[in-house]
């Protein structure tokens, strides 16, 4: 017997969700499922299925390591950067779900807030990592001992979904987290996850598999993956008829190498790269310039500050750390405000309106001379005035 996940179309009005959601389209239901390999393909005929595929080991985003320094006295400088220090919008009103490693609710970061958590890898919640918490802060912390740290300090209801423990996660963990985002009602999803390929291979190697045919069978469940993911991307698509679909923000991932001795660049990794997801890159500050991180991965849709990131870390402690996860927490948090923006507009579609600005109001024209949209995509991202 093996261990698959199983999307299925929805049956009724509310197929997928464990409560009713009046006014709002049914998802397909995810299962967890044992059943022998021979079954497999009488399983895929099944016209009510609409995607199967064994789990994939995941993995954080992790951030990089530079080499020690003080932390930053003032606000975390990527507040400026964006222009969430000019911005009149806090992201009050707006519902923002974090997939991560949990987040340490006590932090004075998050003081007041009313905070949703939901554990998918059966440690718990609360973070023991600090890797939740960090983003969580960048997006809606609430200023610590007079620095800022938080882009959109309004948003008053998050949802911390835990799919990622101490000994990593499954994706099974992130479709369930994000199913389960969907039916809190999140406005934006933020994930500085990815699927972990090389782990995958890893795994099987270690249980004794050939490296070629380890290889092959961790590119098939990769495929098998994407495909679950694209499908669930599809049924969220599909709840912009009743402007209740969520707008889907992702880490780039940070395996590309741009220094002199090594340059080589690899492409936003999964589930950055699915469709509709935003995708973002790393940049650092080079005075009047920008520079894409030597690390963040490329072809990215925006970008935004991810290196010597300020942010919350447990213990009540503000940390500086580098990575594609500590940019794209930035762009959820400068969602959040534009979509309060559009909101007050009463505009329709808002998860796609939100897309459109963040895109639109990106800037090309501040990156020093050697980058190029595959670095940058359309640009540094900017918060609505």
């Amino acid at each position: 017997m093996e261990t698959y996940i199983v999307l299925r179309k929805p049956q009724g009005l509310g197929g997928g969700f464990t409560r009713a959601m009046p006014g709002v389209a049914s998802m397909g239901a995810i299962a967890i499922e044992r059943i022998p390999h021979h079954a497999l393909a009488d399983l895929k005929k099944d016209p009510e299925v609409l995607a199967v595929t064994p789990p994939m080991t995941t993995t954080l985003i992790s951030p990089m390591q530079s080499s020690p320094k003080p932390p930053p006295t003032g606000d975390a400088w990527g507040i400026a950067s964006v222009g969430a220090d000019l911005s009149p919008f806090t992201g009050e009103g707006v519902v923002v779900a974090v997939l991560d490693t949990g987040i340490e609710q006590s932090h004075p970061a998050f003081s007041g807030m009313d905070i949703l958590e939901q554990d998918f890898t059966g440690d718990g919640n609360g973070d023991t990592n600090g890797h939740g918490t960090h983003c969580a802060g960048t997006i809606f912390g609430r200023d610590v001992n007079g620095q800022r740290i938080g882009v959109a300090r309004g948003v008053n209801r998050a949802l911390i979904g835990k799919v990622i423990s101490k000994r990593n996660g499954t994706s099974q963990m992130i479709f369930e987290g994000l199913q389960w985002a969907m039916r809190e009602r999140a406005n934006i999803i933020s994930m500085s996850i990815g699927f972990d390929f090389p782990g995958e291979v890893q795994n099987k190697v270690n249980n004794g598999w050939p490296v070629d045919l380890a290889t092959s069978q961790a590119l098939e469940t990769y495929r098998g993956n994407i495909r679950l993911l694209d499908a669930l991307m599809g049924f969220f698509r599909a709840q912009s008829v009743f402007d209740a679909a969520p707008l889907v923000i992702a880490a780039a991932g940070n395996e590309s190498r741009r220094s002199v001795n090594s340059q080589y660049k690899i492409a936003a990794s999964i589930p950055a790269a699915a469709e509709g997801v935003i995708s973002v890159a790393a940049v650092e500050s080079s005075g009047t310039q920008y520079r894409v991180a030597d690390f963040s991965n490329s072809y990215a849709r925006l970008s935004a500050p991810g290196v010597d990131v300020l942010s919350a870390w447990p213990g009540g402690q503000l940390k500086a750390i580098d990575g594609t996860s500590m940019a794209c927490p930035h762009v959820a948090g400068v969602a959040a405000l534009w979509w309060q923006y559009l909101q007050g507009k009463n505009t329709p579609n808002r998860a796609n309106a939100v897309a459109s600005n963040l895109t639109a109001h990106a800037r090309a024209d501040c990156f020093a001379p050697g980058f190029d949209a595959s670095d940058f995509g359309y640009g540094l991202i900017t918060c609505p005035r």
